[in-house]
């Protein structure tokens, strides 16, 4: 399915379910938010992180929380569904923002559900191993879109994620980065508690020999 919405280009990656809060300052961007508020409430934050804007998430306006006088706005945010960008057009006719066809994504939810124990089992290693022990309690049907933020992911990696079509090829991904990461992280906090058992600095007089 293809459909002709504006676009907003972002130095992040959007996910779908995920709620964003954003500060709309610029007046292209003010204008969108306008325009869309008499609309449809929909549009699309494109992912800026490869100098590249492939790829994207479609959100929707769940709520303005604040105006201030000079138009300035801060909104809250909802993703919904992710895209391919086909045509990028900056701006869009008539316009001051930009906007572009795209293509949506179907995304084929086929958790590998060997993975998934595996899966969850990493993610709550890492959040102890971080010392968040408040979060270790995951479902076992949590999907790879909640867990992105919240693992220490790159941009990179995250944009990754995002284009992968198949829940069971983000599983893997994700899976990867946690073996990878687990075993640094223990190092960091065992490198931790050696510094820790040296208690504080001493003083030592000069040996004389």
């Amino acid at each position: 399915m293809e459909a002709y919405i504006p676009l907003f280009p972002l130095n992040l990656v959007a996910f779908p379910e995920e709620s964003l809060n954003l500060h709309i300052f610029e007046p292209r961007y003010k204008q969108l938010m306008q325009d869309i508020l008499d609309g449809d409430r929909i549009f699309g934050i494109v992912a800026f992180v490869t100098d590249e804007m492939d790829f994207g998430t479609e959100v929707e306006l769940d709520q303005v929380v604040r105006v201030y006088p000079d138009g300035r706005m801060d909104i809250r945010t909802r993703g919904t569904r992710r895209f391919q960008v086909m045509k990028f057009e900056n701006p869009m006719p008539d316009k001051l923002y930009a906007g572009g066809e795209v293509r949506y994504i179907q995304d084929l939810d086929d958790p590998d559900y060997s993975l998934q124990n595996r899966l969850v089992n990493l993610v709550k290693s890492f959040f102890e191993v971080i010392q968040l022990g408040g979060q270790s309690q995951v479902s076992t049907e949590i999907r790879t879109f909640d867990l992105a933020h919240r693992i220490g992911l790159s941009s990179e990696q995250k944009y990754e994620l995002l284009q992968c079509e198949r829940e069971s090829q983000r599983q893997q991904l994700v899976i990867e980065h946690l073996e990878r990461a687990i075993p640094l992280l223990q190092d960091i906090e065992r490198t931790k508690d050696r510094v820790r058992m040296n208690g504080h600095f001493r003083h030592f007089d000069p040996l004389k020999f």
